[in-house]
């Protein structure tokens, strides 16, 4: 049995002579999710040792940003942390006390890099915020920057348009409900509150949960990132080369809406669709075809009735 009351949270920070870049790495926000743990925990020693040294402005660690969720080796502690990421001056339950701890740290800072995992085997992608706005969703003006940083990381997958299509899918959920403010605020996790407070943010899912490769690809990027900031003294990173790049925008979310609705078949992210094909069918035997070609986006066969059950994508030659 896990004692909440002991559980308390931790960060180190390494600052460089000169000024640069604050830069926060946080991991494990759901804690079945460790590879970014493993990797911070390599860098923090390989700083500590002399391996490697922040010289120009500073970077914050959390390797374990849900410690309850981590003790129990599970997505989550009592919630998704990782969802109406605020501060709560009345506190319900745990996650609103890390997020009461989480939040003054962010934004403390210019840059958050996020490190996940995810279930299914599949290509590591990193997931980017919208263009530059000053509409009432996800006002921002950091674009160029995010981007140029989310081609540096190491990987040639790149997706947008989470928070607006999440949106789209709670608007026609309530339809006019007052509530509608407070669930949009539930599509807000790290790197989304990291935006509001004016900075910029990359989430990196870096492999499936146990792909002894995954801690590398977060490792990697952990050093690209400080290379491309100017914050260690290393080559910056090129950029992946336009040819290797497959960027997506997320347009669509489809919602589970009885528990019996059902999968076609076992989909895993990134898988691609063709106009009309089957993804599944709803408790009638009603087919669920796919709207157009493009590629199926956090399949989630044990989802609940009336909440989201896959998104798709489409191919994003602008980015």
């Amino acid at each position: 049995m896990i004692d909440v009351n002991k559980l308390q949270f931790s960060c180190k920070n390494f600052g460089g002579q000169f000024p640069g870049i604050r830069l926060i790495a946080t991991a494990a926000v759901h804690g079945d999710e460790t590879c970014g743990t493993k990797a911070i925990l390599r860098l923090m020693q390989e700083l500590d040792s002399g391996t490697f040294a922040i010289q120009r402005g500073s970077v914050t660690f959390v390797p374990v940003t849900n410690p309850l969720a981590y003790a129990k080796g599970e997505r989550t502690g009592e919630r998704n942390l990782n969802r109406n990421l605020f501060p709560n001056a009345d506190p319900q339950d745990f996650e609103d006390r890390v997020a009461n701890w989480l939040c003054p740290l962010l934004a403390q800072h210019d840059v958050l890099l996020d490190l996940h995992s995810f279930n299914a085997a599949s290509e590591p992608f990193v997931m980017v915020g919208p263009r530059n706005n000053d509409g009432p969703l996800e006002p921002f003006k950091h674009e160029q920057q995010e981007r140029a940083l989310a081609k540096r990381l190491g990987v040639r997958r790149f997706v947008d348009g989470w928070l607006r299509t999440y949106g789209d899918g709670v608007q026609r959920r309530m339809s006019g409900s007052s509530e509608l403010q407070t669930v949009l605020r539930y599509g807000m996790g790290t790197t989304e509150y990291m935006r509001s407070v004016g900075g910029y943010a990359l989430t990196l899912e870096c492999g499936q949960h146990d792909d002894p490769q995954a801690p590398e690809v977060a490792y990697r990027a952990i050093l690209n990132t400080l290379a491309f900031l100017g914050m260690i003294d290393a080559p910056g990173p090129e950029p992946v080369a336009p040819e290797q790049m497959e960027a997506l925008s997320m347009v669509a979310v489809y919602d589970k809406q009885h528990a019996d609705d059902t999968f076609s078949r076992n989909w895993s992210s990134f898988d691609p669709v063709k106009q009309g094909e089957e993804i599944g069918r709803r408790a009638d035997g009603t087919p669920v075809l796919a709207e157009f070609d493009g590629r199926i986006l956090f399949p989630d066969a044990a989802a609940e009735a009336n909440s989201e059950w896959y998104y798709l994508t489409r191919p994003n030659p602008s980015f």
